[in-house]
C-alpha cells in the first residue's frame, strides 16, 4: 500500500482490496472513537487493543511508512527514467483489479450501473482537473493530509494525485526526503483525522449499500486508467516547488503514436510483460488471501 501510495494516479485501498483486508481496515479504523474511552474503563487496556485490532492496524501502517521512507527515492527515479514500463505495471494493476472488484458485486441491477456510471465521471473529472500551486503552508499540509488520506483507502482515487491536485506532491515526497520533521507531523495529523471521520463513513456504505458502493467504487477505478496510461504526449509544463520543470497537461496516445511523435521507442513488448506482470501479482495475491476470507 506505502508503494502504491507513492505513485500519482495509484491507491493503495486497491492493494488493501485485492489482498482481501480492506473490511477489516475499516472496521478497525471505524472503531477509534470517542466511545472507546469508556470502552477502556470498562475493559482494561489490553482488550481494548483487541478491539480495535491494534496488531493488525500498527502492522499495516507501519509497513506503508516503511515502504514510503524507503521506495520514495527508487519509485520517483524509476518514474523519470523508466516511465513507460512503471506505469504499465500499475496499469495492468489497476485493471485487474477493476476485474476483482466487480466480481465481488452479487446482484447486477440499474442502480449498481447508475453508481459505477457516477464513479467513472466524477474520477474522470478529477483526472482532468488543472494543478492548484498552494503553498506549503502548516495549513495547507494539514488540509492536504485530510484530503488525501481519504482517497489512500478509496481504491482507485490516488492520494499522491490528490496531493498532485493540491500541488502539494513535491512538498511532500520532498519532506520525506529531507526527513523535515515538522511538516510531516503536521501532515501525519491531517491524515489521522482525515481516516478517522472518512472510514466511519465508508463502512457504513458497504455494510448497508455494499453492491452499490462496490459499483461507485469500480467506476472510480475504471476512470483513472486514462491518468495512468503509458504513452503520453506533454502538452504543456508547470514549475515545481524546486524550480524543475515537470509535466501540467498530457494527451495519451497509442504506442504507434507515440514512436511517431517522439521518435523513441514505444518499448511495446516490455510494457506488455508489465503489465502481464501486475495480473499475474494480483491474481496470486488473490488466491494467497483466499482461505482468510472464508
Amino acid at each position: 500500500m506505502g508503494a502504491a501510495d507513492v505513485v500519482p494516479g495509484v491507491s493503495g485501498g486497491t492493494i488493501a482490496f485485492i489482498t482481501g483486508i480492506y473490511d477489516t481496515l475499516l472496521e478497525s479504523i471505524r472503531r477509534i472513537n470517542p466511545r472507546l474511552i469508556s470502552y477502556l474503563r470498562q475493559h482494561g487496556v489490553a482488550a481494548t487493543l483487541g478491539h480495535i485490532n491494534a496488531l493488525f492496524l500498527l502492522s499495516l501502517f507501519g509497513g506503508i511508512f516503511v515502504s514510503i521512507l524507503t521506495l520514495a527515492k527508487l519509485i520517483s527515479w524509476l518514474l523519470d527514467t523508466h516511465p513507460i514500463p512503471i506505469w504499465s505495471f500499475f496499469f495492468g494493476l489497476v485493471l485487474v483489479s477493476v476485474y476483482h472488484i466487480f466480481r465481488q458485486i452479487e446482484q447486477k441491477r440499474l442502480l449498481n450501473l447508475v453508481a459505477w456510471a457516477l464513479g467513472l465521471v466524477l474520477a474522470y473529472t478529477i483526472t482532468v482537473l488543472q494543478p492548484l500551486s498552494l503553498e506549503p503552508s502548516l495549513l495547507n499540509v494539514f488540509i492536504a493530509g485530510c484530503v488525501a488520506i481519504c482517497a489512500m483507502i478509496l481504491p482507485g482515487i490516488s492520494g499522491s494525485f490528490i496531493l498532485l491536485l493540491l500541488g502539494m506532491y513535491a512538498p511532500i515526497l520532498g519532506a520525506v526526503k529531507a526527513m523535515q520533521i515538522d511538516l510531516l507531523m503536521v501532515f501525519l495529523v491531517g491524515c489521522v483525522a482525515g481516516l478517522l471521520s472518512f472510514s466511519h463513513l465508508l463502512s457504513w456504505l458497504l455494510n448497508n449499500y455494499r453492491d452499490i458502493t462496490l459499483s461507485a467504487l469500480t467506476g472510480l477505478m475504471v476512470g483513472t486508467l486514462p491518468k495512468i496510461w503509458p504513452w503520453k504526449e506533454t502538452l504543456t509544463w508547470r514549475t515545481n516547488s524546486h524550480g524543475e520543470q515537470v509535466p501540467l497537461v498530457q494527451h495519451n496516445l497509442s504506442p504507434m503514436a507515440y514512436e511517431q511523435l517522439t521518435s523513441q521507442s514505444a518499448q511495446l513488448f516490455l510494457a506488455i510483460v508489465m503489465m502481464c506482470s501486475a495480473i499475474v501479482l494480483v491474481l496470486a495475491l488473490e488466491k494467497f488471501a483466499s482461505p482468510s476470507k472464508k
